[in-house]
């Protein structure tokens, strides 16, 4: 089963999804993909990491590169977030593009039985952007349309409110 699961920030996306993938048979993994800079980067994984304490996963951070993933077959996925994993394959050395996310996602989606994606709503800002931050936003834009072309389940957050838009809960 592949479910995406989209938000504005602090919608409750994460603690939404951790709750679903901790229902899920098997293997739980945590597919962390930010990469922590500075001390609000390290406060916010410290908190991501205390919130699915005791949930059964296993944390696996990988920042690009996701087709290549030591993801166990069979396993429950938390992919947490796209816009991350968008952003450090756009924009580091090491990264792929975006042929490189929606790659990683099929490796997974042949890979795991479940899989849970959470990604930003980023596109109600409605204002004009510099050309990497327009780029981006384009860029995670087609991914979003793709992966919900594909996922069976899409459920959007708002203030902690689950509202399905594709599939059956």
């Amino acid at each position: 089963m592949f479910t995406l699961v989209i938000g504005g920030s602090a919608s409750g996306k994460s603690v939404w999804a951790e709750e679903f993938v901790s229902k899920q048979p098997g293997k739980r993994i945590y597919l962390a993909t930010m990469q922590p800079y500075g001390e609000e980067g390290f406060t916010r994984v410290k908190k991501h990491r205390e919130q699915r304490s005791g949930k059964g996963f296993d944390t696996l951070e990988r920042y690009t590169d996701l087709a290549h993933a030591p993801v166990p077959a069979g396993s429950s996925v938390l992919l947490e977030d796209l816009g991350n994993l968008a952003a450090n394959e756009l924009f580091s050395s090491e990264g792929g593009g975006t042929e490189a996310v929606l790659e990683g996602i099929e490796f997974l989606l042949r890979r795991c039985d479940n899989l849970t994606v959470v990604a930003n709503e980023l596109f109600s800002g409605g204002r004009a952007y510099a050309d990497d931050t327009l780029r981006y936003l384009r860029e995670l834009a087609r991914i979003h349309r793709i992966l919900a072309g594909k996922a069976d389940l899409v459920v959007e957050l708002v203030c902690g409110q689950p509202n399905l838009l594709k599939g059956v809960d």
